[in-house]
């Protein structure tokens, strides 16, 4: 009596059972044939197959065109959304047909990517969850393998490339640098646009031959549209940007110049330091020694103690109080300002240049060969800020998911997360 009650109120409802399991896996143009629990695994088994559209217009499962059949192929399985406890599989024959192309291939299915072992909503659902958590957590959650994980992010990611359209229209102010992933010097290039905060490339080395595949995709039209790059004081970029975009001001990252000052400060430290331990002056050296935070940090942060140290140097260490003010006067070189900035520069080249300290002499000649980039950042007050926190967060997402097995996931996970490929959860808007 309950089981006919149930029948009579999916009837007035005008949806059946197996509607109701097409609905369920989240798939489209799918007819349910037969629905059924495995003798002995637990996972439940819901046969299918392509709807009458679908079959009499079969296509090659690489690129989608339409394709004569070869054969009927064989019988197999796709992992779907779990059902409560249940694993879940959508089990369909699997005819292959013979495309121009690519040859003899599998056919497509709509309820699965070609060469995937999930359905579109199954692969969807881990991409979310991916964004937002570790790959373990995932693993365990959806129950597949760790690795799985990285191989899904792979073929949604490239999907949705092709989706995406022209991402790379309209940039004009785009930022270059690099990022570290792994041990042994791995590093990724990232290329970020400034005035959306949206990743635009990133792929694996630092070279010149990485920022020339950014403008071989950006195209030689939008590189002559390019108004502002700014960078780091890398060679290999400089050289790129100034040959691929000439009409681009290449603006070179503050921070970057002024931590130059800071390391030629830490080398006149070591300098004095090592003439004061040579001569015998143990307790002047080891004062020198402990001196590093109180010459590096900014002089409103500095603490009691430290206050104390810095006087002492000024009243006993000439050389080296003045490569702290050296150091603290290029820093204020980029106090908030306009152009007018460019002759504070100037005289801080003229006084770096006499100072008789030769970490300072060098590093005067250096600014002065970049000193139109340097000046260009005064003029257009344009960092590279905005791509340093960009490298942070992927750190963030390499820390997050312990590793990952290949660079193709790790950059499926990076455009995944910042490039505004994220979506919703399958069936929700």
């Amino acid at each position: 009596m309950i089981t006919k009650n149930r029948k009579l109120r999916s009837q007035e409802c005008g949806v059946s059972r197996m509607n109701v399991e097409v609905r369920a896996a989240g798939v489209e143009r799918t007819v349910v044939e037969e629905v059924y629990v495995h003798p002995v695994d637990p996972v439940k088994v819901v046969c299918v197959r392509p709807d009458r559209r679908w079959v009499r217009r079969p296509r090659c499962g690489v690129c989608r065109e339409r394709a004569p059949l070869y054969d009927r192929g064989h019988r197999r399985r796709w992992r779907s959304l779990d059902d409560g406890l249940l694993r879940v599989y959508l089990e369909a024959d699997l005819p292959r047909v013979a495309c121009r192309v690519h040859g003899v291939v599998m056919a497509a299915v709509p309820w699965a990517r070609h060469g995937a072992g999930h359905t579109i909503p199954f692969d969807e659902t881990v991409a979310w969850f991916a964004a937002g958590a570790s790959k373990k957590l995932v693993a365990e959650l959806l129950r597949v393998n760790w690795h799985t994980v990285g191989s899904v992010l792979e073929r949604v990611m490239a999907d949705r490339d092709k989706e995406g359209g022209d991402r790379l229209a309209g940039v004009r102010r785009v930022g270059i640098d690099e990022v570290s992933f792994a041990k042994g010097q791995r590093y990724l290039t990232v290329v970020v646009c400034h005035d959306s905060g949206r990743l635009l490339y990133v792929v694996e080395g630092r070279s010149k031959k990485t920022v020339h595949g950014f403008f071989d995709l950006l195209g030689q039209t939008r590189c002559d549209e390019l108004t502002h790059v700014s960078a780091d004081g890398a060679e290999w970029i400089a050289t790129v940007v100034a040959e691929r975009a000439p009409s681009a001001a290449l603006c070179l990252d503050p921070f970057h110049v002024v931590k130059w000052a800071g390391d030629a400060l830490d080398e006149v430290r070591r300098q004095v330091w090592n003439q004061a331990r040579q001569a015998g002056m143990t307790e002047h050296a080891k004062q020198l020694k402990d001196s590093r935070y109180a010459l590096w940090k900014k002089p409103q942060d500095l603490t009691d103690k430290q206050e104390l140290k810095l006087a002492l140097i000024q009243e006993t260490n000439k050389p080296l109080y003045r490569a702290y003010l050296l150091k603290e006067q290029l820093r204020a070189v980029f106090a908030p300002g306009g152009p007018e900035r460019v002759y504070l520069l100037d005289a801080w080249l003229r006084w770096a240049s006499r100072s008789r300290l030769k970490p300072f002499v060098k590093l005067a000649r250096t600014i002065r060969a970049r000193r139109a980039d340097i000046a260009n950042a005064l003029a257009f007050k344009l960092t590279n800020a905005r791509v340093e926190s960009l490298n942070t967060k992927i750190r963030l997402l390499i820390r997050r998911a312990y590793g990952f097995r290949s660079v193709e996931a790790l950059r499926a996970m990076i455009l995944l997360c910042l490039a505004g490929y994220a979506r919703p959860l399958p069936g929700r808007t």
